[in-house]
């Protein structure tokens, strides 16, 4: 991890709330106004700047707190408040294809990327001062609040295991999950995939062991835990660990990301429908799958400038770079719309794939039709052979899950766990603007991470999926 994404990301910027900042500088505003008699100029260079947040100022109960929330705050600009690995991951897969002309985010598309990268750079460095916030906040709520209820800590520790997992997911192997003690940084060593599901692992049931109680917010994270640590397991091939794990989550169970106008806003929103930077894949490279065009539900799309897409405010017809299909997606369709990264359908998922794994393949075919039914959608019929009932599953899962930062991790499953070639997983061939695909299967390690003094740190062990 870079200098800058530790030192003066975590704790220059420890709390990044708006609506406190401006609470913070109204009621500093007016204590200016009452005291403006008094002022001398010398005064005016002993201001104390409100966006810096020193170790110091979080020793109390109220320091923890905001630090917890901080740590939540930035989780959404690590996820759908963000260009984020949930949309930059999509890119690099079937679910969106590139609608601009950077370069940066073409190469994401196409497949073939550099380390130099600043979409990867800036999703990998809100990853990390989500996951760091959090753990500052595990320390901090012990040391100062520990009667606070343990939802709160343990919440801290779903930020750390969803975040962990998603970079997992996603990057090759090596990853390094650095630290902070005392001010400094404390650096890690590259961990192999399986070492960083490991960790990830170790933080869901870190938290799992701490909530307690059924009210709401217990139930909240609670369920998150458990989803997400279900997802771990799937990723580290324990199928029947992962069902149980997810065993009692509800299916309407969301955990959500809200956004506003003062806060961070829905990026789905804007880089698809307002900006036009990403569209919608069909098809994508011959093995993508027909997001746009299947007219599912799950997965509600409109054609630029079509009655559908004018009812949401999208009157363009084209693209950022000018040309067509624009497909526009209608899941989020205001700069509000509030977004589930972990969801009680994605624990029925985990189910169903534990139930094809064991050989029980009517019994998961029920589980997916039970799933289909919540979106009134008809049933669907056994696929026949194991091949096709597993593409019948991955298809389940890319249409529910579109979107939630999932569909790179379960690509490279199909690669990893089922024996896929990569050339029939990830699109391939040529690519809509010129050119063939790469055979990126994982992105590769953001160049700032070897800034990180390490051996090794900053450089996939490998890039295999």
């Amino acid at each position: 991890m870079s200098r800058y994404s530790t030192m003066r990301g975590f704790f220059h910027r420890a709390i990044s709330l708006r609506p406190m900042r401006l609470a913070a500088l109204t009621a500093a505003t007016a204590a200016a106004t009452l005291a403006a008699g008094a002022c001398t100029p010398s005064d005016f260079l002993q201001v104390t700047d409100p966006d810096i947040i020193n170790p110091g100022d979080v020793a109390s109960p109220a320091g923890a707190n905001a630090i917890r929330l901080g740590a939540i705050a930035r989780l959404n600009s690590a996820t759908t408040g963000g260009e984020s690995l949930l949309l930059l991951g999509g890119l690099f897969a079937d679910e969106w294809n590139n609608g601009d002309s950077f370069i940066a985010r073409q190469e994401i598309d196409q497949r073939t990327i550099t380390p130099q990268n600043n979409f990867l750079t800036d999703a990998n460095r809100a990853l990390h001062r989500a996951r760091l916030s959090a753990a500052q906040a595990v320390e901090l709520l012990r040391q100062y609040n520990p009667t606070a209820p343990t939802w709160q800590a343990a919440e801290m520790y779903f930020v750390q295991a969803y975040v962990e997992n998603l970079a997992a997911e996603h990057y090759c192997s090596g990853l390094v999950f650095s630290s902070v003690a005392n001010g400094a940084e404390v650096y890690g060593r590259p961990l192999t995939t399986a070492e960083a599901y490991a960790q990830a692992l170790a933080h869901a049931d870190s938290g799992l062991a701490l909530v307690t109680g059924t009210t709401a917010d217990a139930n909240r994270v609670r369920g998150a835990l458990q989803v997400t640590r279900g997802r771990i397991l799937l990723n580290l091939n324990r199928p029947a660990d992962a069902a149980t794990a997810v065993n009692g989550v509800a299916t309407n169970f969301q955990y959500l990301m809200y956004h506003s106008l003062v806060t961070n806003i829905n990026q789905y929103w804007n880089f698809n429908n307002l900006a036009g930077r990403y569209s919608v894949s069909t098809n994508e490279g011959t093995n993508g799958l027909n997001f746009a065009t299947a007219n599912d539900p799950r997965v509600p799309v409109c054609l630029g400038g079509d009655v559908a897409c004018r009812a949401i405010n999208v009157t363009k017809a084209t693209r950022d770079d000018l040309t067509a299909p624009y497909y526009v997606q209608r899941l989020w369709t205001t700069q509000e719309s509030p977004i589930a990264i972990v969801s009680g359908a994605e624990a029925r998922l985990i189910e169903a794939e534990a139930q094809l794994r064991s050989g029980n393949s009517t019994t998961s075919l029920g589980t997916l039709n039970t799933l289909r039914g919540t979106f009134s959608l008809p049933a669907l019929t056994d696929a026949g052979t194991d091949a096709a009932r597993v593409n019948q599953l991955f298809r389940e899962r890319a249409l529910t899950l579109f979107g939630r930062g999932t569909r790179t991790g379960d690509m490279r499953r199909l690669i990893r766990q089922y024996g896929r070639a990569a050339n029939t997983v990830f699109p391939t061939g040529a690519w809509h603007k010129g050119g063939n695909y790469g055979s990126d299967v994982t992105l590769p390690l953001p160049l700032a991470e070897q800034n990180n003094p390490t051996p090794g740190a900053g450089v996939c062990i490998d890039r295999n999926a």
